[in-house]
């Protein structure tokens, strides 16, 4: 029986993989090696707003990769502290 006191998530509707499918070549190979578990929208959205600011994917795939350091960086502080990794 569903609890009916929680709303499903939004993140669930759809179909993960389609979306996934439809990201461009090099976006979809960039996310098959990420160390988070990015979804489609958010690449997506990222992946936009770097190639109109760069106008180069390979610009792009960069700042995806720094902001998925940064976030792990942001990340690892919350769990294991601020001396993390020491």
């Amino acid at each position: 029986m569903r609890n009916l006191a929680s709303p499903r998530a939004r993140w669930r509707s759809g179909n993960a993989m389609a979306a996934h499918d439809g990201l461009p070549p090099p976006l979809r190979a960039w996310a098959t090696q990420a160390a988070l578990p990015w979804s489609a929208a958010s690449l997506r959205k990222l992946w936009h707003r770097a190639l109109r600011e760069t106008g180069c994917p390979d610009a792009a795939l960069a700042r995806l990769s720094a902001a998925e350091r940064a976030t792990l960086r942001r990340e690892a502080a919350q769990v294991w502290g601020l001396d993390y990794p020491q």
